[in-house]
């Protein structure tokens, strides 16, 4: 299905990005694995001795996609290195949650810069090698909490709706060179960022959710699966809720 294939995808070393990385190389695809953090360069290297196990190159770029110019260097290396960029999956992303009254500006900056600022950046590096291309799937991750908002999540949830903004509005802008752009809206996943609930919150969120549990990165990666294959040709400018239920 993407033999063949290349995709950059940031964020890439832990959580929805590694899920989605490994979904991808199962089925032929060549993986630019991205990290931020000098933690993350033994897990980076992890990912891709276990993605080349399945018959697929890897390229392993640490680059914080929040600064332009470590973005572009990401996506330039991967053309570089492959030829073409005919993926790319903007997954990194931060958390710094307080009540607004509390929010420190800086908190708030960061958060933007990495989850806002940072798809900008890779979107802009990308665009012009797709265009050339006449071909290029895109895939944002966003949030159910940038559709219906959350307390204590000022800072992120502009960062997602902003990211919403941004799909649809380049959407528009590339269709016509036969690019795709949309973005999954994850509900409640079980990840490093939920692990941290108490039981109290979590029984709360539960109770909102109508399947009443919650997703998995494996239900993240089968829809970006869909959206950066060609069974998705036909579909731009949509954000699919991964989230059981929760809104709609």
């Amino acid at each position: 299905m993407l033999k063949g294939k290349c995709a950059v995808i940031t964020g890439s070393t832990r959580g929805i990005g590694k899920s989605i990385a490994i979904k991808y190389a199962s089925l032929g695809c060549n993986i630019v694995i991205n990290y931020k953090s000098e933690n993350d360069e033994v897990n980076a290297r992890e990912l891709s001795d276990e993605i080349c196990k399945l018959g697929v190159d890897t390229l392993i770029v640490k680059a914080n996609v929040g600064d332009f110019e470590e973005a572009k260097n990401l996506v330039e290396k991967a053309k570089e290195k492959f030829g073409k960029v005919d993926i790319l999956v903007n997954n990194a992303g931060i958390t710094k949650d307080n009540l607004i009254i509390r929010m420190k500006e800086e908190d708030f900056d960061s958060v933007i810069k990495t989850n806002l600022k940072g798809a900008f950046n890779c979107l802009k590096a990308v665009t012009p090698i797709m265009l050339k291309q006449k071909y290029g799937k895109i895939v944002n991750m966003a949030s159910v909490v940038g559709v219906v908002g959350n307390p204590g999540q000022v800072n992120y949830c502009a960062s997602k709706a902003g990211l919403i903004g941004m799909t649809k509005s380049l959407a528009k802008e590339i269709g016509s060179r036969n690019i795709t752009v949309n973005a999954i809206a994850p509900g409640f996943i079980d990840t490093d960022m939920t692990k941290i609930l108490s039981d109290d919150q979590k029984k709360k969120i539960l109770s909102q959710i109508p399947l009443n549990k919650f997703g998995n990165v494996e239900d993240i990666a089968n829809v970006a699966l869909f959206l950066g294959s060609e069974n998705s040709n036909y579909i731009t400018g949509q954000v699919i809720h991964v989230d059981g239920g929760m809104a709609m």
